[in-house]
């Protein structure tokens, strides 16, 4: 059938989507502020959470698509010549629904518990000014998503190249996520994935969704300069385009 390649991707990409909204959003809603307070796991284990949430999806998921799960990485491999333009759709429309169904899982999780009050704790979502952690305003927010997202499809795109091992892609990938959060939750709590905006700002309130824009956009332009980084810096002329299996 012609489309069953394009099924297994949005399929697969649901699946590590709804992994790492799951376990990273998650992680920062359940065991921080208003559910665990005393016992909070913080910055740090909010961004070891983001790494290994990535790094399960990309052992679990990565022999089918290469877990992109993420539109920004998929944009970047596609602009690296490493994605056919005929399955992009079916990428973004996998991140879209597994980045929804792992925030619905969650807010039916934690909709009941009388210590969380929807609007005020924010549902983990992204944002500048009174939704940044640091109270960081626009400016950088916008600077810090489009440097990290460079960071990160820069990496992956670096994991692309011939004779790399590919047993350590997910390693590799899922540690470079824990350190960007490291550097930028207390900026705009990070996205560098507009999924993961997404799903978080649709149940936090009309103030995420004001500021969804934001971290479509400049994530997608980090993407682009991530891209541009890596080319000049390994000067690819054959790109080899990813493929799924039958």
């Amino acid at each position: 059938m012609p489309n069953t390649p394009n099924l297994r991707v949005a399929v697969a990409e649901a699946v590590g989507t709804m992994i790492l909204i799951i376990g990273g959003p998650g992680a920062a809603i359940l065991a921080t502020g208003s559910f665990f307070p005393e016992g909070s796991i913080g910055v740090l284990g909010v961004a070891l959470a983001f790494g290994l949430s990535l790094l399960v999806a990309a052992y679990a998921i990565g022999p089918i698509t290469g877990c992109h799960i993420n539109p920004a990485v998929t944009f970047g491999l596609w602009l690296a010549g490493k994605v056919e333009s005929a399955l992009v759709p079916a990428y973004i429309a996998g991140q879209v629904v597994g980045s929804f169904l792992g925030a619905l899982f969650l807010r039916v999780l934690i909709g009941s518990h009388n210590a969380y009050e929807f609007g005020v704790d924010k549902f983990a979502a992204n944002g500048w000014g009174e939704l940044s952690p640091g109270g960081f305003g626009f400016w950088a927010m916008a600077v810090i998503e489009i440097v990290m997202t460079a960071l990160l499809v820069f990496v992956v795109l670096s994991t692309t190249q011939k004779g790399y091992d590919a047993t350590v892609v997910g390693l590799h990938v899922g540690l470079t996520l824990a350190l960007i959060h490291l550097i930028s939750i207390p900026v705009d709590n990070t996205s560098v994935n507009p999924v993961r905006s997404f799903a978080t700002a649709i149940f936090a309130g009309s103030d995420a969704l004001k500021q969804l824009w934001a971290f479509i956009v400049f994530p997608l332009v980090g993407a682009a300069v991530g891209w541009l980084a890596h080319g000049a810096l390994h000067q690819t002329k054959t790109p080899m385009k990813a493929s799924v299996d039958a």
